[in-house]
């Protein structure tokens, strides 16, 4: 991602602080700048309200215009917050090295903000869960599969706690994603000098096995001596156990494949994916 922007949407979440970092871990590594993104909902961003039909039994006018000013301050603070959360999260990125970082203000939908600056975009991330998520049920961000879906470019994902990545895990079955990923991590200035494992999830056979060689030998021409491992098993599961017990500290997956991993990220259980995971993933589209 040499020459790239990397689009980090940071809210007031416990994961900000930590994706920031990771943000400038890859900013560092890559020679990418940083735009630093804070989305306003609409409420927040200022949007007059008619609080008229919501007063009734002749209630005075003094009272519709209280409500009005007390409405304007929420929006003014709301702003102000926004600012001090860019205004952190910048010098958190800055403490990663000479990193040129812009921020940004903006009032509206998440969404409409991600199609509106992705272009200029070579990667995009967003913590696991926002200022809104249910700890006590694990809930994710609610923004974060509409953007997974939304988005063409890469999205990485971070976890609560950030941790400098020296050992990635590819998840790879072969699908032209997960061959991107593969491909990526050879050539991308991010991954280089870091210890790399490709893993396929199912049975041990002939051609598994020759498209795991295919993928350590593009690796290898990047510069990466890679283990490859075939381990039985739900890929959610097997992907959770490995970055729990085998010291992994980052997952890198294709976003769409054509094997039980495309149901993972595709169908219901991509939440389930994220959840188990409790390392930073980067989703390759």
């Amino acid at each position: 991602m040499s020459n790239s922007n990397i689009l980090a949407l940071i809210d007031g979440s416990a994961y900000s602080e930590s994706l920031c970092h990771y943000v400038g871990w890859i900013a560092a590594r890559s020679a990418a700048s940083v735009e630093l993104t804070h989305v306003l909902g609409r409420r927040e961003g200022g949007a007059e309200q008619d609080l008229s039909g919501s007063i009734r039994l002749g209630a005075r006018t003094a009272l519709l215009e209280e409500l009005s000013s007390l409405d304007a301050q929420r929006n003014k603070l709301a702003q102000a917050t926004g600012r001090a959360i860019l205004e952190d999260g910048k010098a958190i990125v800055e403490q990663h090295g000479e990193i040129t970082v812009s921020t940004r203000l903006r009032s509206g939908d998440l969404i409409d903000t991600v199609s509106e600056r992705e272009a200029s975009a070579s990667m995009l991330a967003i913590g696991k869960r926002g200022e809104a998520a249910d700890f006590a049920k694990l809930h994710l961000g609610s923004n974060l599969e509409r953007i997974v879906r939304a988005t063409s470019k890469p999205v990485f994902v971070a976890n609560r706690a950030y941790t400098e990545p020296k050992k990635v895990l590819i998840a790879y079955d072969g699908g032209v994603s997960s061959m991107k990923a593969i491909d990526t991590v050879a050539r991308d200035p991010l991954f280089a000098g870091l210890d790399v494992t490709v893993v396929t999830v199912g049975t041990e056979s002939d051609s598994l096995r020759a498209d795991l060689d295919s993928a350590a030998a593009t690796l290898a021409a990047g510069g990466h001596t890679a283990t490859t491992k075939i381990v039985q098993g739900s890929p959610d599961h097997v992907l959770g156990d490995m970055t729990d017990h085998e010291g992994y500290d980052l997952l890198v997956m294709g976003a769409y494949g054509h094997s039980r991993i495309r149901s993972m990220i595709i169908g219901s259980t991509t939440t389930e994916m994220i959840r188990s995971c409790k390392v930073p993933i980067v989703l390759m589209k």
